[in-house]
């Protein structure tokens, strides 16, 4: 589902902004492409040293969105700059495997934001 140029935008710096909601209003946070990693399974997974908002809101929807790009990569049509939009579902983890490979490489770290990808579309 996540084509070649997702990955290409991800190799870029840019931000990532994700959007969660629970019982309130929308809640938006955001990271960097490089903080991404991507699974074997096309499950992205993101260092949480914060998110406690977006953890919350987890708990009551599971559901997230997030939107990233770059300007580095062409888009449709010679479009300087390219997007993805990414419907999701998410979920904190604070052990196993995968924990413990961002938790090396990314040490101030909390927990993982993992994201089970739905809908992946690029925008730009």
């Amino acid at each position: 589902m996540l084509t070649e140029k997702f990955f290409e935008v991800i190799r870029n710096e840019g931000v990532v902004s994700i959007v969660s909601w629970g019982h309130a209003e929308p809640h938006l946070t955001c990271t960097w492409n490089s903080y991404l990693v991507v699974t074997d399974d096309e499950r992205i997974l993101i260092p949480a040293a914060g998110m406690k908002k977006t953890e919350a809101n987890v708990e009551v929807n599971n559901r997230v969105l997030l939107a990233l790009g770059t300007r580095n990569v062409e888009g449709f049509n010679g479009y300087q700059g390219t997007g993805f939009r990414i419907e999701g579902r998410a979920k904190f983890l604070t052990t196993g495997p995968d924990y413990e490979m961002m938790h090396q490489k990314y040490p101030f770290i909390r927990s993982v934001l993992e994201v089970t990808v739905d809908v992946a579309k690029q925008m730009l």
